[in-house]
């Protein structure tokens, strides 16, 4: 593949191989309790040493391989070791960020092996980057023609457990404004229903209507025992309204696929707040829908950051907007990737997909 970011994740695996073969260090102790800023801690020396090895301490900054205390330089270099394995930066020395430091490099070898045979499943054709989703680092990139990020946002994925987000390629055709939210039948069966039988009237409360395959409104206020059944069998449908407080936020970006996955924004948005961002059904919550919407739109000079936010909040409902061209989206599992500055960030297999592509290549061909 042509891509830098193919291209930076090789020279970040040659660079891995070396500190793998090199490395002899001892790994850090368990911890007892949470380790903060001014609290005794006898191993900050060797903590040191290793954050200096990952790049976290730079070599211009002086640490004492003596000291006994965890502050001052040590703090800044574990934020930005926390950032760069997704974990909160808060610069507390947790279980969790032990967990990331103990982790042997020839583990973080197989991590970029494993990015660099996804990035080789990437479409051959593109020309550029499109709009790309990294799952297990929950975040969305939106490339340049030059290959550079010119966006990037924090993102919700789908659940890993039951609902987890496909990895796949499509072509974005179309945003709607003020979306309703058509319930996939699953949902419907299997979170819906148990609702309204508990309580009929729970789809008024909560905004949702009974629609028929056509999408003509059936039933607003209460379910009938015999509408319930006909929910239940698929024949009728629930559709939650636009609106605010809709699932689906205020705007959805729609690329068609076998899925039914697109991206979306969220009357959630606190849930961007967290390390670990797998909360949905499956579909893409983004952080910054209106800006995302200007930027696939800036050939449209009607389409305005204003004006977005304007049709987001008080235009018409389901007001869609087709783009001049489709833009691929392109949905990746990456537990390491390389930035434009060679930092390495490196996540948790969230949805056990890498063990999964080891297991396969360790077989040999036919990789089944």
């Amino acid at each position: 593949p042509q891509y830098l970011g193919y291209q930076r994740t090789e020279a970040a695996l040659q660079t891995y191989l070396t500190l793998a073969s090199q490395d002899h260090s001892a790994p850090l102790p368990e911890l007892k309790k949470v380790v903060k800023s001014g609290d005794a801690y006898s191993s900050a020396g060797q903590l040191g040493q290793r954050l200096r090895q990952l790049g976290d301490l730079p070599q211009s900054v002086e640490a004492d391989p003596n000291e006994a205390t965890y502050d001052g330089p040590l703090i800044d270099a574990i934020k930005h070791f926390q950032v760069r394995h997704g974990l909160k930066p808060d610069g507390n020395l947790n279980k969790e960020t032990l967990r990331q430091l103990n982790t042997p490099f020839s583990v973080r070898v197989v991590q970029l092996e494993d990015s660099i045979e996804r990035w080789r499943w990437l479409p051959p054709d593109y020309s550029r980057l499109p709009v790309l989703v990294n799952i297990p680092g929950f975040t969305l990139r939106v490339f340049s023609d030059d290959q550079h990020v010119a966006m990037r946002m924090n993102v919700v994925v789908g659940k890993a457990l039951g609902h987890q987000t496909p990895v796949f390629a499509k072509e974005m055709k179309y945003i709607i404004f003020r979306p309703c939210w058509n319930l996939p039948v699953d949902i419907i069966r299997a979170e819906i229903v148990p609702k309204l039988q508990r309580n009929p009237r729970y789809l008024a409360r909560k905004g949702f209507e009974v629609t028929d395959q056509n999408g003509q409104v059936i039933a607003g206020r209460s379910v009938s025992t015999g509408t319930l059944a006909q929910i239940q069998s698929g024949r009728l449908l629930v559709r939650q309204k636009s609106g605010p407080s809709n699932a689906l936020g205020l705007v959805k970006f729609m690329f068609p696929n076998e899925f039914d996955i697109y991206l979306h924004s969220t009357p959630t948005p606190q849930l961007f707040n967290q390390s670990r961002r797998d909360f949905s059904h499956g579909c893409i919550r983004v952080e910054k829908p209106a800006e995302l919407a200007a930027f696939l739109l800036q050939d449209q000079p009607k389409w305005t950051l204003e004006n977005i936010k304007a049709a987001m909040q008080s235009g018409p409902n389901n007001q869609q907007v087709n783009l001049s061209r489709p833009i691929p989206v392109v949905i990746v599992y990456l537990t390491a990737i390389v930035e434009e500055d060679g930092e390495v960030y490196f996540y948790d297999d969230i949805y056990g997909l890498d063990s999964s592509l080891n297991g396969a290549l360790t077989k040999g061909p036919p990789y089944r």
